[in-house]
């Protein structure tokens, strides 16, 4: 299984990205897949700040969400809690809380490879899949 980040689903579902090669190229070789709402959160933003045309990406989005394999973890309070006991214990890191959420989930399900370009995901002791 491979963990969904933010910049990994971006570059996938974007022609224009840098990475989107080799993005489709993990996406490819892979089964499964997990990511979490705080995830798809942070895509609007993220496609607006790279200037990635949002409907076209909500609809790819849509698509691999309802793909199989794909599975979305939506939040409850317990894991948004376990996620802020991490951040505390890395006050010299700067990870975000929907960083700190994927690094919860990843080890509770045993991933070690994230679709990502955020360098926080080799800082936490995972793989990360797309490097420049």
């Amino acid at each position: 299984m491979i963990f969904l980040d933010t910049s990994g689903i971006l570059a996938l579902v974007s022609p224009h990205d840098r990475f989107h090669d080799a993005a489709r190229d993990q996406f490819l070789a892979a089964r499964r897949f997990l990511t979490h709402n705080y995830v798809l959160a942070e895509l609007v933003p993220l496609a607006r700040v790279r200037r990635v045309p949002v409907t076209g990406m909500l609809d790819a989005l849509a698509s691999l969400l309802s793909g199989t394999g794909t599975t979305c973890v939506w939040l409850d309070r317990e894991t948004h809690e376990r996620a802020v006991v991490l951040l505390r214990k890395r006050p010299d890191k700067e990870y975000s809380l929907c960083d700190a959420v994927s690094f919860v989930l990843m080890r509770e399900q045993s991933i070690a490879e994230a679709l990502t370009t955020d360098q926080h995901f080799e800082q936490e002791g995972f793989v990360r899949l797309l490097k420049p």
